[in-house]
């Protein structure tokens, strides 16, 4: 459940209602069957370990059941260990709890980048990362910092948001040369996506939502689409509301069946270590139901012609903290007027 923080602006923007409108399929791709049945899967790979090895993993997975997906790779340095600060608050801490966090990630991740500076991924893996490449999986970028980005990225001027997209474009770029971007912790603001513009990405996936839009920031309509994630994670739903590792697939598989429009975030520090057998049953169970998995570029469609939403900020149930949502716009805040969007 998508939750929208207080009053942002005027009533231009509204909550989505679900479900919205369905997958539109890409020109560019053949597989124009099915679409409605399809599942755009982003992994999102935050850390030294999970890199190492998670990605090879999945990319196992994935190829046994002939799945792509979008890999976006933080490639600087490992300081989630940083986010421990967060146990502080009790929201975190309930959601560590809940999730098991140590038993989950492991202490090497948890700590990681604590006392000492964590290391610089990118120069220990680029093999994983050509490899999912090589696989045909589609490549973006998810920064340099990862945990920098999610917990300064609102207080950033437009110079330190450049800087940290090129630092991570150009170390991502010296091994594959990634097509779309995402934003670590669905943190996104109007500063990041104008900067985010002057860097050639396809599209991004910055937020939460239930369909496919082109943001609007101060009037003005950007040229990279977003793709939203509508489904939630492992850790926003396990220990809510009776779902178990053990019920979680049959949880997940009948949520995408009740709604037309799917975009799923792994982890690769999750799915690909700690519940790799959970995920293996998920794609079996997915493909026996008739779904396929496929990247996110794949349910981009053919026109660039597309409905326009603002990115604001909300809450997701089971996430600590606010995320940026897509809101939808009324006709007349398609012509610019909307003031609900993240300053």
């Amino acid at each position: 459940m998508i939750i929208f923080s207080g009053s942002q602006g005027n009533s231009k923007s509204r909550a989505p209602k679900m479900p919205l409108p369905g997958l539109i399929p890409s020109a560019t791709l053949t597989a124009k069957i099915g679409v409605l049945m399809d599942i755009a899967l982003r992994i999102d790979v935050d850390t030294f370990r999970g890199t190492r090895d998670g990605v090879p993993a999945l990319c196992r997975l994935l190829a046994k059941f002939e799945a792509r997906a979008t890999f976006f790779f933080s490639v600087g340095p490992d300081n989630m260990g940083r986010h421990l600060w967060r146990l502080l608050r009790p929201r975190f801490m309930l959601k560590m709890l809940r999730s098991q966090a140590a038993s989950l990630y492991g202490w090497d991740i948890l700590l990681k980048g604590t006392l000492w500076p964590g290391p610089i991924i990118s120069r220990y893996f680029k093999q994983q990362i050509l490899a999912a490449a090589a696989a045909g999986h589609e490549i973006g970028l998810h920064a340099w910092d990862h945990h920098a980005w999610q917990a300064h990225v609102a207080s950033w001027p437009a110079r330190e948001l450049n800087y940290q997209l090129q630092r991570g474009l150009e170390a991502l770029a010296e091994i594959v040369p990634p097509t779309c971007s995402a934003a670590p912790g669905w943190r996104c603001t109007e500063s990041a996506l104008l900067a985010k513009e002057g860097w050639p990405f396809a599209f991004n996936s910055d937020c939460r939502g239930h369909s496919l839009f082109r943001p609007v920031v101060k009037g003005q309509v950007l040229s990279q689409p977003q793709v939203p994630v509508s489904l939630p994670t492992y850790d926003e739903a396990i220990g809510r509301g009776g779902v178990t590792p053990t019920n979680y697939n049959a949880f997940l598989l009948k949520r995408i069946a009740a709604q037309s429009f799917n975009v799923l975030t792994i982890h690769a520090e999750v799915e690909g270590i700690r519940h790799r057998q959970m995920f293996h049953d998920f794609l079996a169970q997915a493909q026996a139901q008739g779904h396929k998995l496929v990247a996110l570029g794949h349910i981009l469609p053919a026109s660039p012609v597309m409905a326009r939403g603002a990115v604001v900020r909300g809450h997701v149930a089971g996430r600590e903290g606010w995320v940026s949502v897509h809101s939808p716009l009324t006709d007349e805040a398609q012509q610019g007027n909307h003031a609900q969007s993240i300053s």
